[in-house]
This record gives structure tokens, sequence and C-alpha cells, in this order.
């Protein structure tokens, strides 16, 4: 791994937040605290919302490096990469096909299955699909939501027939398939990647009924275990995720959410390859258990982009 001393040797840093995804204003947050993790270090750091500014100045000759913070679609898909890539700079995270592939729930659960990686049985509903029969095919309880979106928007569970076609209704507002998944009902984990290597999990332990949108960026009343799990299982949880992370052509650093049956198995649900960086953020509270506080864990994280990320 190539470290860094002299935060010159980065150049200037575009850390590109904001956008137009429905993650518009968590993306902001994140992309505030690591603007400033990154100054404090004496990084050149300056914030540009949106993937048409940053490419405005990049072509202005302004920045030399990308800390892609971009939450949801135009960041997370390989929009924002391919774009880097054409242009020849260098950015965070996974590069061009790991950050497609992952976007996409339903091709990266297909991938997990074609290599034994358990993931939660499902089913894919295009406009017009019997959502009954794919219930039927998957079982209740069950989850329903879009295949493209993150931080939890769309996603409704199912515990009665009845309650269908309100989850339907919510998912289908994102454009993108919709998927029908089979409620794993145990401990819900959560393990970080950086550079290749798993960080320690957490066990995430809402106040509400599932981890949603309020519980991740609002609530205070979550809790995190960190780590989640004791040795060997931990031990064997982590591999798990670096071989599913590695699997699907991702690199740099993300993170991999999980559930926890009630025999200990686990079934491994999406990967986030730009990962929250707000103070209810996970990726920051695993590296904490480490010893590695928010400004390194940033410095680190910008590192990961002079190797060459996922390219």
């Amino acid at each position: 791994m190539t470290c860094i001393t002299d935060p010159a040797a980065f150049g200037r840093v575009a850390v590109v937040m904001g956008g137009d995804s429905s993650e518009r204003e968590v993306s902001l947050n994140s992309g505030g605290n690591v603007l400033a993790a990154l100054r404090a270090r004496g990084v050149d750091a300056t914030a540009v919302d949106g993937i048409p500014a940053l490419i405005a100045w990049i072509r202005e000759g302004r920045c030399d490096r990308v800390f892609n913070i971009l939450h949801g679609r135009g960041g997370e898909d390989g929009v924002l990469q391919g774009a880097l890539e054409a242009l020849g700079v260098a950015y965070t995270g996974s590069g061009v096909l790991g950050s497609a592939l992952t976007m996409d729930k339903v091709r990266t659960k297909r991938v997990w299955q074609a290599l034994a990686i358990p993931t939660p049985a499902f089913a894919v509903l295009a406009a017009g699909a019997d959502v009954a029969q794919a219930l039927q095919q998957v079982g209740l309880p069950a989850i329903v939501k879009p295949s493209r979106e993150g931080s939890s928007v769309g996603v409704t569970r199912v515990f009665r027939a009845q309650d269908v076609a309100a989850a339907v209704e919510l998912a289908a507002r994102y454009d993108g398939e919709l998927l029908v998944e089979r409620l794993i009902e145990g401990p819900e984990l959560t393990v970080g990647v950086l550079a290749g290597q798993a960080l320690p999990s957490i066990r995430i332990v809402p106040a509400g009924e599932f981890y949603d949108y309020h519980s991740k960026y609002i609530s205070d009343d979550t809790r995190y275990l960190c780590p989640g799990l004791a040795e060997p299982v931990e031990g064997s949880l982590k591999a798990l995720c670096e071989r599913a992370f590695a699997a699907v052509g991702c690199s740099g650093w993300g993170r991999i959410d999980v559930m926890q049956d009630a025999g200990g198995g686990f079934h491994l649900l999406e990967v986030n390859t730009t990962p929250g960086m707000t103070s209810h953020s996970l990726v920051p509270k695993a590296a904490a258990q480490l010893g590695i506080d928010f400004e390194e864990l940033c410095w680190r994280i910008l590192e990961t982009s002079l190797r060459g990320g996922g390219r």
C-alpha cells in the first residue's frame, strides 16, 4: 500500500459531493466532514457540488485528484468513474465495473449466487409483474425495495400479503427493477473494507423495528456494537466479506451489509462503494475500533487513489 506523509503529494483534491440523487443531503453531510478532515491534515482540498461542476473544474485544470463522496446515482454507479477514467484523473473508491455492478442489487446478488456466496432468496419485478407470484416464490416475511437506490430509500418490510401493494407503490417511485427479497430475521451487521482488508464488524441494534433512513441519519437511539461478533465467527465474517467485495470488482474502500439468521448463518445483502461519512456512519465507527480516527481514515482513503483504486 502506498503510504503518504506529505499532503502536497496528493496535489489539488476536489471533494465531490451533493449531486442530484435521492441521497444528496446525506452526501453533502458526508462531504463536509471529509473536506474538513482533509484540510485539517494539510491537504489542498476544495468542495465541488456534482459531476458537471467537477468536469468543469478538471477542464480548467483546477484539480489533480478526486475524493468521491457522491452517494447514489451518478457517484456510485460507474458514471463518475467512467468520466474520470476518460479524463485521466485519479479518484477514490471502486472503478467503473465495481461501481456499476454493485449499484444494481440484483446483478450483485446473481454474481454472489454464482460463486456460492450466501445472499437471501429473491425475485425481480419489472413494471406490471405479478407481485403475488414473486411473493410465493420468495415467501413472507419479505423486503420490497428499488434495485438501484441506497440509504434505505424506498424500502418496506412486508409481513402480510395485504401490505404488498403499498410497498410496491413506494418502491416503484424510483426507476429500475424492484427487488423482492426474503427477510432474514436476526442480527444486522455491516463490515467496512479499506484497502482490501475488512474492518471490525458492527452489529446494529436500532430502537425501532429496523434500520431505516431515520435510524441511519437522525436517531441517536440506535446502538452499535463493535466488533459485532466474537472470534472465530468474527474472523469468518471478515474473510467472507473480503471475498465478496473482490468478487464484484470492488476496491479502495466500501461496506457490505449482512444479516445473520437464527442458525448463525450469514446472508450478504449489498455493497456500498461510497459509504456515508456522517456522524452516524458506520465505516468511521469500525475504523475507530482499530485506533484510526476520522482524519486518518479520510487520509487513508485518499491514499488508495494513488495506486489506481479499482481501475
